[in-house]
């Protein structure tokens, strides 16, 4: 047979480039530096936050930060599955902003079409999230 006795992981193989500390270290610290540079010259507050919203969501950096806390025992997990939960609030209060003024407007077809994409992604977030859990 050739197949190796040895069941550990290769130590040639290198974790992607998101997971590795390395590199996401060195970025969180080089956010957290200009965030500073650019509050303390007095940048715009809004394009700070979206330049952090961006940079985050490319390179992997928010995904990172929550592994690293949860990894804090007992109360990093709960942490996480709070920070999480609250993108579900906040979709299904947007949805019920922008169906109240479409409503006053006169939409509510579109507005019926809406929640159901709204609550479509809501049970397919849930679905997703208890399959993670699962596997």
């Amino acid at each position: 047979m050739d197949e190796p006795t040895d069941l550990r992981q290769d130590p040639t193989s290198r974790p992607p480039w998101w997971r590795d500390w390395k590199v996401m270290l060195p970025l969180w610290l080089a956010i957290g530096g200009l965030v500073w540079l650019g509050l303390h010259f007095n940048v715009d507050h809004s394009a700070l936050a979206a330049g952090v919203l961006l940079i985050g969501l490319v390179s992997h950096a928010f995904t990172w930060l929550l592994g690293i806390i949860a990894l804090v025992p007992v109360i990093g997990p709960i942490v996480v599955k709070v920070l999480s939960i609250g993108f579900v609030w906040l979709l299904n209060a947007v949805g019920y902003l922008v169906a109240y003024v479409a409503i006053r407007r006169g939409y509510s077809k579109d507005v019926l079409t809406y929640r159901g994409l709204t609550i479509a992604l809501i049970v397919g977030i849930v679905i997703g999230f208890v399959l993670g859990r699962l596997i």
